[in-house]
C-alpha cells in the first residue's frame, strides 16, 4: 500500500464561521486571520494505491466555477488537484475509485470538470466509481436552506448522469479489506470518515469533524455544522477511539499540519506528535 497526500490548493473562509461560538481572542492564536477576518485553509485529499486500485479521497473545489464565484474564496497557494496527482507519479485516468467524504463544494467540486469545449461537464476521473452515502446523496440533491449554497448542481448532476455513482452503504461486500468507514451527522448528513489500515497502523480521514489541529478541543466546532451538539458528541467518541487505537489523524483543512498522533490529558485531547504524514507512516 502507498498513501500520498494530494494538495488541491488553499482558500479562505471567515474565521468566526470556522470556530462557531469560540471567541476570536482564543482561536486567532492558533489560526491567524487577515484584515477581513479571513483565515487560510487547505483542501487536502488522500490517494491510496492498493491491490491494483487507486483510491482518491476528496477532490477539493475544482476550477470550473466562474471567476467571480472563485473570488469569494480567495484561492491561493501552489496546490492543484491534477498536478498533485501527477507529481506523485500517477495520472487521473488511473484512479479507480473516488470517495467523497461529503458533497460540499470544497470536497467534491474537483470531481467534475469542464469538457474541452467548455460547453458542458465531464468526470475528472473518467475510469473511476464515485462513492458517497445514499442518504447523504438524497440530502444533497434536495438541499435544506442552510446548505443549499454549498450543494451545487454542476458538481452533482454530471456524476449521476455518468452512471458512475455508487453508494458505500449499498455494498454487499466490503469496499476493501484495508478500509472501514465511520459516518457522522453533525457537520452534514452521513459524512464519510474513511479509516485505512496500512500494515496494522490505522489512519483516519476525519473530514470536517476535526478539520484542523485547532479543532481538536471538543467544543471547537464550525458554524457550518448543521447539528453542532451532535458534532461535539461524535467528536468526543472519535477522539477516544483515535487515542485508544493509536490512529493517525489526518487534517483535511489545516494549512500547516497534515497529521497528528493524539493523547488524552487531564485538560482534554491534544497532539502528542504533529507534522507531515510521512513522519508517522
Amino acid at each position: 500500500m502507498r498513501i500520498s497526500i494530494i494538495d488541491a490548493g488553499n482558500f479562505k473562509l471567515d474565521g468566526g464561521a470556522m470556530f462557531g461560538v469560540v471567541p476570536k481572542t482564543i482561536w486567532q492564536k492558533m489560526v491567524p486571520a487577515d484584515e477581513n477576518n479571513l483565515c487560510s485553509w487547505k483542501m487536502r485529499c488522500l490517494l491510496v494505491e492498493v491491490d491494483n486500485r487507486l483510491i482518491l479521497i476528496d477532490t477539493g473545489m475544482g476550477d470550473k466555477q466562474a471567476e467571480k464565484w472563485q473570488g469569494f474564496y480567495f484561492r491561493h497557494g501552489e496546490g492543484n488537484l491534477i498536478n498533485s496527482i501527477r507529481n506523485t507519479g500517477y495520472h487521473e485516468n488511473q484512479v479507480t475509485d473516488v470517495i467523497l467524504s461529503h458533497l460540499h463544494f470544497d470536497h467534491c467540486g474537483g470531481a467534475v470538470s469542464w469538457n474541452s469545449a467548455k460547453d458542458g461537464y465531464q468526470l475528472t476521473f473518467p475510469n473511476a466509481k464515485y462513492w458517497t452515502h445514499s442518504q447523504h446523496w438524497d440530502w444533497a440533491i434536495n438541499p435544506n436552506p442552510r446548505e443549499k449554497a454549498t450543494f451545487l448542481k454542476e458538481n452533482l448532476e454530471p456524476i449521476f448522469q455518468s452512471g458512475h455513482l455508487s453508494f458505500l452503504d449499498k455494498l454487499e461486500n466490503s469496499f476493501h479489506p484495508d478500509f472501514e468507514f465511520l459516518y457522522a451527522n453533525g457537520h452534514t448528513e452521513k459524512m464519510i470518515m474513511p479509516i485505512i489500515n496500512k500494515n496494522g497502523q490505522k489512519l483516519i480521514f476525519a473530514a470536517d469533524t476535526i478539520p484542523s489541529f485547532a479543532h481538536i478541543h471538543v467544543p471547537y466546532c464550525m458554524s457550518y455544522d448543521i447539528r453542532p451538539l451532535v458534532t461535539m458528541e461524535e467528536k468526543g467518541l472519535l477522539l477516544e477511539k483515535i487515542v485508544s487505537e493509536n490512529i493517525i489523524l489526518l487534517f483535511d483543512h489545516d494549512v500547516v499540519n497534515e497529521a497528528a498522533i493524539l493523547e488524552k490529558t487531564e485538560r482534554g485531547f491534544k497532539p502528542k506528535e504533529i507534522g507531515n504524514l510521512t513522519n508517522f507512516l
